[in-house]
C-alpha cells in the first residue's frame, strides 16, 4: 500500500477560482483536478526528454552505422588489445 503525500502550492485568488472552476466543469474535486493535469504535465516533460527524434536522413544515417560492420578506433583498440593481453596472465 502506497502512502499519501501532500503538496502545497500558493496560488493567487483568480488563479485558484480558475482552477476550481475548471474542476467543476470536469466534475472532478481541485485535487483530482490538479493531480491528474499535474501528472499528465510531468508525463509529457519526461517523455520530451527521454525521446530521441531524428529526420529521416539522421535515420538512415543511424540505421546504416547500425548495420556496418564493428570499426573500433585507434583508442578503442588499445584497451581491448590490453584488456586481451590482461586476461591471459
Amino acid at each position: 500500500m502506497s502512502t499519501a503525500a501532500r503538496l502545497d502550492l500558493r496560488l493567487v485568488d483568480h488563479d485558484k477560482e480558475r482552477i476550481a472552476k475548471a474542476a467543476a466543469l470536469r466534475g472532478v474535486t481541485v485535487s483530482t483536478f490538479v493531480r491528474e493535469v499535474a501528472l499528465r504535465e510531468a508525463d509529457a516533460a519526461i517523455a520530451a526528454n527521454t525521446a530521441v527524434t531524428l529526420s529521416a536522413e539522421e535515420s538512415r544515417r543511424f540505421l546504416a552505422t547500425l548495420d556496418a560492420p564493428f570499426q573500433p578506433n585507434a583508442r578503442l583498440q588499445r584497451a581491448m588489445d590490453q584488456a586481451t593481453r590482461a586476461s591471459r596472465r
